[in-house]
């Protein structure tokens, strides 16, 4: 079986697969469709870069719950745009794996060893494309050398770093968010945790999006923060501390340096730029959408309740890469060859028809989205992701409680990959204020201090919808009885 390189990136698009793929073979008489049978849609390109919801909703009304797509360079892939069918695809591991390695299109040789395509969805030595025990080896590590730092430690750290943002622009009375604010917030409190320089932030940051607009910086930006938690690594090994990075070092599971490097990676990008996402969206929400503000204010909503309601409407990953066919299989009247690969349509799950047939409702904190994935992947840093968007939004409405947009609502605008939307800009004002007197302006702390025997907290229980779908429990147990406890 082939091993996918770690790193690469940038064919250009292509409107049909190249030539000797599967999808320009005619689909046999009687049988499911197949991608081959079926009209291929671009999940890339202007149409999708202008509307990926609308496009979503033309794909469910053609071709059902699974719609064949093509990504960058021609590469062919089954969107699952359903409910009920992501959930499917994401519980069943021994039909939908994550190791690429099953991918057929790479076997055969029709993915570019630089595709943008690469950085996204090849092959590490990571819990993400590892499945059954050697998943579950992988995944207690990263849990539980998260699970060992103060719940407390990390919050006040949020906040620390929030107020410290806050500061540098509060007495100009107008800012700009996304730039100033939601872009540095996780990423401060990753570097803090992981026992980096504050000063590899800003690189880290652009390094990262790059990696999920996946632009022509992917491959060189996935470099960067290679080399740098590879050094990482190195130093902690002489130097081991109270962080992340010491504590994967000396985990039990006995990881490989690779494999540590590799995980560093994975909680970076999994919890920086979605994080980085969900508080731009979420402070849109509430400058923009009167009810929510109303309801913030009145008392009669709380944060946590808004991300969950932007968690459902504006999931920060909107599509998920990816599951790979074990063998030839059927969802949802398709037929799926082995080695296929699925996309998981997070945010077009989260509107689908059959569960949620008013878009429009709120859902009072209702955590059966499908923002996180599902199954035994679903995403362990969704409860850090969820902690630093609380205490950003409200830090910042705390310090800032008559901010505004700057600009018509009309006037914001944004920019959409294969996998994400992000907001361009987020201008505002305010009364403005004096930094608060006193707080240092770029002193470290000691990372919060390992707990000797962390107890995990259960989730609270979602509130049922239509789909009846019960909820999972989260791995960072211990984080969410924190966020409960607030």
């Amino acid at each position: 079986m082939t091993t996918l390189p770690p790193d690469h990136t940038a064919a250009g698009p292509a409107l049909v697969p190249p030539p000797g793929c599967p999808a320009h073979a005619a689909g046999a008489g009687g049988h499911l469709p197949t991608a081959a049978s079926l009209g291929v849609t671009p999940l890339y390109g202007p149409v999708a870069e202008a509307d990926p919801m609308g496009l979503y909703e033309q794909l469910r009304a053609q071709h059902g719950p699974v719609a064949p797509v093509l990504l960058d360079g021609g590469v062919p892939a089954w969107l699952v745009l359903g409910y009920r069918e992501n959930v499917e695809v994401t519980r069943a591991p021994t039909r939908f794996s994550r190791d690429p390695r099953l991918w057929r299109d790479w076997q055969e040789g029709r993915i570019a060893p630089d595709s943008p395509l690469l950085p996204m969805m090849g092959w590490r030595p990571d819990c993400v494309s590892a499945d059954g025990q050697e998943h579950q080896r992988l995944r207690a590590a990263v849990t539980e050398s998260l699970g060992q730092f103060d719940r407390r430690g990390i919050r006040r750290h949020v906040q620390r770093y929030a107020n410290q943002l806050i500061d540098d622009f509060c007495a100009d009375g107008s800012t700009e968010l996304l730039a100033r604010y939601a872009q540095h917030v996780p990423m401060l409190v990753l570097t803090h945790l992981f026992g980096l320089p504050e000063e590899t932030g800003p690189d880290l940051v652009e390094a990262s999006a790059a990696l999920i607009k996946g632009n022509e910086k992917a491959v060189s930006g996935n470099q960067f923060i290679l080399d740098t938690l590879r050094q990482l690594v190195e130093d902690k090994h002489a130097n081991p501390g109270r962080d992340f990075a010491s504590a994967l070092i000396g985990h039990p599971a006995e990881l490989t340096d690779e494999e540590v490097q590799h995980h560093l990676r994975l909680v970076m990008l999994a919890t920086n730029e979605t994080t980085t996402n969900l508080i731009a969206n979420t402070l849109r929400m509430v400058l923009t959408d009167s009810r929510f503000h109303a309801s913030l204010t009145g008392g009669l909503m709380t944060v946590s309740e808004a991300v969950e309601q932007v968690l459902w409407d504006e999931p920060p990953l909107m599509v998920c890469p990816g599951r790979w066919a074990t063998s030839d299989t059927e969802l949802a009247d398709r037929h799926i060859k082995a080695g296929d690969l699925l996309l998981l349509g997070l945010a077009a799950g989260n509107v689908d028809p059959a569960v949620r047939p008013d878009p429009t409702a709120r859902l009072h904190g209702n955590r059966s989205h499908l923002a996180f994935s599902r199954g035994p992947h679903e995403c362990p840093g969704q409860d850090i992701g969820r902690a630093i968007t609380d205490s950003a939004v409200e830090t910042l409405l705390t310090r800032l409680p008559d901010v505004q947009l700057a600009v018509p609502e009309a006037e914001l605008s944004w920019t959409s990959s294969t996998w994400a939307r992000h907001l361009n800009a987020l201008p505002v004002q305010f009364a403005a204020e004096q930094p608060t007197p006193g707080r240092p302006a770029a002193a470290r702390e000691p990372a919060p201090a390992p707990a000797p025997a962390p107890v995990p907290v259960a989730a609270p229980a979602a509130v049922e919808q239509e789909a009846r779908v019960p909820q999972h429990a989260s791995s960072w147990g211990w984080l969410t009885g924190w966020l409960r406890r607030r």
